[in-house]
């Protein structure tokens, strides 16, 4: 055994009081300074040798510790370097050299301590002595051990420790790396012998192999605890589903739901008596079979059908009125269907609704007025677009046998509304085709039939439905498209083109007022002027609708709207003067009548798919041998009219004093402007044959007179259609009398007045009447 050192003389250097921290001998470390008097002995010893003692005190939050304070035992360590942070801290860095005892603590005028200390020798090491050897076999065990609980700390230790070190340093080494509370390492740190430094050691080991062992095995509890307690919940929630999916399926099996639904359902005892048939096959099935959820599905379908329920409809004629009236302008006719069809409801019993079809242009507002209906009638709206349908199942759905079976388009329809008389539109019914699947109209014609819809059957549902109490609306561009036979189960509403008194007025009463919500407009913001509406209609649209004028009308919103957000002006204010700046150039023109008489220039009407057009038809005679050119995109109607009219003129060429050889030293042609756009119909036949009498007779024909209507061979003037737009072309042109059929007078009853206001519409029979109209009497310009 060693025996203790003699102590040397003592020392006195500055002292630095450490919190919570022990520094061993060789030890490099660096802290924080915040206190006065610690920074004042780090610069008192940067200014001399650079040594300063240091000691920890005994508990952490003592501010100003004095010599009671403080352990005994400390280091003597060298100032490495000194680093001044913020907020008055200084970090130092230094290294330990020699342990030391405290003798006494005096302040100094500089307001830092000065320790009075004595230096403690490390003890010798002894070769080949026993007793060090089996302390140093036993601490590395104790050590290897500490090291299976810790072993990234172990492994840092291992990189410190040397072969030839001594075990007093070893010792020290340990004590420094293992991260124990600082009054343990303390006890080291006190230890002047070998022996003394190897029991305090050893213990510190000792007990931090136990904690880690009991630690461990918490854990491993812990973690046993929680798996076990995850596993449960999983186990439990599985359980819980388990259970509801059986619970389903008992309620299923035991058919209490379908059979609650079927007591709660509106329908005739046939139908229940079909449906509880049903539910029994159903009850009988393999719950894990297919045929178990086709049947289920189809439980559902007949369930939520409307098979009696009815809402009540709304028999007001006056609000219906007032309803149909705001919201579209225009469209008379089907209105007062609309409202014949409500009166008769209210005087009668009978539900039979009526099946209505919209014939006319896009953009006419078909669609739209059977929502108008609908809120009208406080009906259910349903729209079924037919475009494009071409499968048979799409009507009449498809049978339960074949896989992914499904009701068709119209009990599907039943289904969603809840009712069996809702308001059901078939848009677009022209649009519908036909392929190896089967006829698509064939199948609509047991849906649009009052005498066969009380009874239709869906190949999926089965059970007969009853639709007359559906009120069905179709709409269609034309009727070319649908069969005769299906054509005989509607009733046919024709919606004319609206004329541009009536675009007019749809813009200022909706579209605007649509567009500028759109688009973040108000009237302090945006105005356009009435002027500059009709000059929209006029030069910047051509169609039957009007969903091109609200496109022009949501484009100057647009450009309002950036304008007001980039320059900031109080008010934007478009006119006619101005449109240009927010639409462009002018994209269509409107032929006018012309200024003055003329030979062999005829104004003639026609109706086309985006209104009435006026059509200018001249003629000229040159020397030739009788033939005839015709030119300007004209039909093979149009050139048949132009061929009767010249049979006509040679016919009676005695009585205008024409000679049979005119025409056979002479070449006519006809010729209608705008050769691009192409042309036909019956109506220009007297306007042709009126035309070539002029150039033969050489009579001028009246400027502001126009004419339609078609020509036989003997002269007689047939009827026409389209007087609504023909009438309406030749007032914006600027005509002044209008000849029409005498067949036509009828029509022209039916025309509003404020279209026929300032044009004179003159009827006539024959050629006679329309030449006595159209030519300039002799004398007169």
């Amino acid at each position: 055994m060693e025996k203790e050192n003699n102590l040397p003389e003592e020392r006195i250097l500055p002292v630095i009081a450490l919190r919570g921290l022990t520094v061993f001998p060789e030890m490099v470390i660096n802290f924080d300074l915040s206190r006065k008097k610690s920074i004042e002995a780090a610069k008192t010893a940067m200014t001399e040798n650079q040594e300063v003692f240091l000691v920890t005190q005994k508990e952490y939050d003592t501010q100003d510790p004095v010599l009671s304070d403080l352990y005994q035992d400390g280091t003597v360590a060298v100032i490495k370097q000194i680093t001044k942070l913020p907020n008055r801290i200084m970090r130092v860095l230094v290294e330990g050299k020699e342990r030391a005892q405290l003798l006494s603590l005096n302040e100094t005028k500089e307001h830092f301590n000065l320790a009075t200390i004595k230096i403690w020798e490390e003890p010798e090491t002894k070769e080949d002595d026993p007793e060090e050897t089996a302390m140093l076999r036993l601490i590395m065990e104790m050590m290897t051990q500490y090291a299976s609980h810790y072993p990234k700390i172990a492994q840092s230790l291992e990189t410190q420790i040397e072969e030839t070190m001594s075990l007093s340093k070893i010792l020290d080494r340990m004590a420094m790396n293992i991260p124990v509370p600082y009054d343990r390492k303390q006890m080291v740190l006190a230890a002047h012998t070998t022996k003394a430094r190897f029991d305090a050691m050893a213990k510190i080991l000792c007990e931090e192999n136990d904690v880690a062992g009991i630690r461990e095995k918490l854990s491993e509890e812990i973690k046993a605890q929680i798996e076990k307690n995850q596993r449960d919940y999983i186990l439990r929630e599985q359980m819980a589903y388990i259970k509801k999916e059986l619970e389903q399926e008992d309620s299923y099996s035991d058919k209490e739901l379908f059979e609650k639904q079927l007591s709660e359902l509106t329908a005739s005892d046939e139908v229940k008596e079909k449906i509880q048939k049903e539910i029994n096959r159903f009850e009988s099935m393999a719950d894990s079979s297919s045929e178990s959820a086709v049947e289920r599905g189809y439980l559902e379908t007949l369930l939520e059908l409307p098979w009696d329920k009815m809402e009540k409809d709304t028999l007001d004629i006056e609000l219906a009125q007032e309803i149909l009236q705001k919201n579209h302008y225009g469209m008379e006719k089907v209105k007062d269907r609309i409202l014949e069809f409500l009166a008769v409801k209210s005087l009668t019993e009978k539900e039979n609704s009526p099946i209505i079809c919209l014939v006319g242009p896009p953009g006419t507002g078909k669609t739209s007025i059977a929502k108008s209906v609908a809120q009208a009638l406080n009906k259910k709206y349903l729209r079924i677009c037919l475009g494009g349908v071409r499968d048979e199942a799409e009507i009449r759905g498809h049978r339960r046998t074949y896989v992914g079976a499904m009701p068709g388009r119209i009990a599907a329809g039943l289904r969603q509304a809840g009712v069996k008389n809702p308001l059901m539109l078939l848009d677009e019914i022209d649009k519908v085709s036909n392929d190896y699947k089967g006829d698509t109209f064939s199948a609509l014609l047991e849906v649009l039939d009052p005498d066969q819809n009380n009874r239709f059957r869906d190949h999926y549902v089965e059970i007969p439905m009853d639709l007359s109490k559906v009120l069905f609306l179709a709409t269609a561009n034309s009727t070319a498209n649908i069969p005769r036979p299906l054509l005989d189960r509607m009733e046919i509403i024709e919606v004319s083109g609206y004329t541009e008194n009536e675009k007019f007025h749809i813009a200022k009463e909706h579209l605007m007022k649509k567009q500028y919500v759109a688009n973040g407009m108000t009237k302090k913001i945006l105005s356009i002027s009435d002027k500059a509406v009709k000059d929209i209609i006029r030069y910047y649209t051509r169609e039957a609708g009007v969903r091109e004028l609200e496109r022009k009308i949501g484009e100057i919103c647009r450009k309002a709207a950036r304008e007001f957000l980039q320059e900031k002006p109080e008010h934007i204010s478009v006119t006619s003067a101005n449109l240009d700046k927010y639409l462009g150039k002018q994209k269509y023109s409107m032929q006018m009548a012309n200024k003055k008489n003329e030979v062999g220039i005829v104004r003639g009407l026609a109706w086309t798919a985006v209104g009435g057009e006026t059509l200018q038809i001249e003629v000229n005679k040159m020397p030739g041998k009788g033939e005839i050119e015709l030119t300007g995109q004209m039909g093979d109607v149009m050139k048949e009219s132009a061929h009767i009219g010249i049979s006509y003129i040679r016919s009676v060429a005695s009585k205008y004093h024409i000679s049979p050889d005119t025409f056979k030293k002479n070449d006519f042609h006809i010729h209608i402007p705008e050769g691009a756009v192409p042309k036909d119909g019956p109506s220009a036949g007297i306007t042709m044959a009126t035309a070539l009498l002029s150039v033969l007779t050489g009579k001028k024909v009246y400027a502001k007179v126009a004419m339609t209507g078609e020509i036989t061979l003997r002269g007689k003037v047939l009827p026409i259609g389209g007087l609504k737009e023909k009438i309406l072309a030749a007032k914006t042109a600027g005509i002044e009398k209008v000849l029409v059929p005498s067949e036509n007078e009828k029509d022209i009853e039916e025309i509003p007045q404020e279209i026929k206001d300032g044009i004179t519409i003159c009827y006539v029979d024959d050629m006679k009447d329309v030449i006595s109209h159209a030519f300039v009497e002799d004398g007169r310009e």
